[in-house]
């Protein structure tokens, strides 16, 4: 009977030892913290990224601009020659690592309404660039983006408008039409319309309104996925060679 009872007194004094179970409202309480603890700190790497991400940039607007202007006067009306000038021209610059130089390497592109097809030339997290028009016209919406995006009219005439403004935009070749980062418009490119398009920013940020056409209307599955797969093997490329 002796060598029974320490058992007991043992058996009891683990039971006294167990913390007292958590109060809901306790954990509900740390849940929250963590949350906000999560999202300050997102906000603050964020904030750092968008601050440095200009060291980033390899491509110069004024020399695409300059670039662009130049292939339309030397080949005015005639695309194929005018985007070869400017690829020819970027892989000498910057080399065959940040430029796809497959100028066959086309596929249909449907945003925001609009549609047309595009070359991707180069593309990376911080910036893309890519040839983007069609012979017949198209109209849509621009989206609202997360990157300054430069519309570089090749050949024809492209159109944009933004209320509280009652008048068009008119853009013709040579012209660039700036999209500032935030802001959005209703646009229309004309028949025979090719631009070279370059956006500088978050560019992983503006895939979905890229993809939302796709998957919500055309159901282009293997249009979707030519895009998905040029477009990322050009950024893991890029990023194999330090570029962000």
């Amino acid at each position: 009977m002796q060598s029974g009872r320490p058992a007991k007194r043992a058996v009891s004094a683990s039971f006294e030892r167990r913390p007292p179970p958590e109060a809901p409202q306790s954990k509900k309480l740390t849940r929250w913290a963590f949350w906000a603890s999560f999202v300050v700190v997102l906000a603050v790497v964020c904030q750092f990224l968008e601050s440095i991400k200009h060291r980033w940039y390899i491509l110069d607007q004024p020399m695409l601009h300059e670039l662009a202007q130049d292939a339309i006067a030397k080949y005015p009306d005639d695309t194929g020659n005018i985007i070869n000038h400017i690829v020819t021209n970027l892989t000498a610059t910057y080399g065959s690592r940040h430029i796809n130089p497959r100028q066959d390497e086309w596929v249909f592109n449907n945003a925001g309404g609009a549609m047309g097809a595009m070359y991707v030339i180069h593309a990376s997290i911080t910036e893309y660039l890519i040839i983007f028009g069609t012979p017949l016209g198209t109209e849509g919406h621009t989206g609202r983006h997360t990157a300054d995006d430069y519309f570089h009219i090749l050949e024809g005439e492209q159109w944009a408008y933004a209320p509280p403004s009652l008048k068009k935009e008119v853009y013709g070749p040579g012209s660039v039409h700036h999209l500032r980062r935030g802001e959005v418009k209703q646009y229309k490119m004309h028949e025979n319309c090719f631009a070279l398009e370059y956006a500088r920013g978050w560019i992983p940020l503006m895939l979905p309104f890229g993809f939302a056409d796709s998957l919500s209307s055309t159901l282009d599955i293997p249009t979707l996925w030519d895009t998905v797969y040029i477009t990322g093997r050009e950024m893991i490329r890029n990023l194999m060679f330090g570029k962000i």
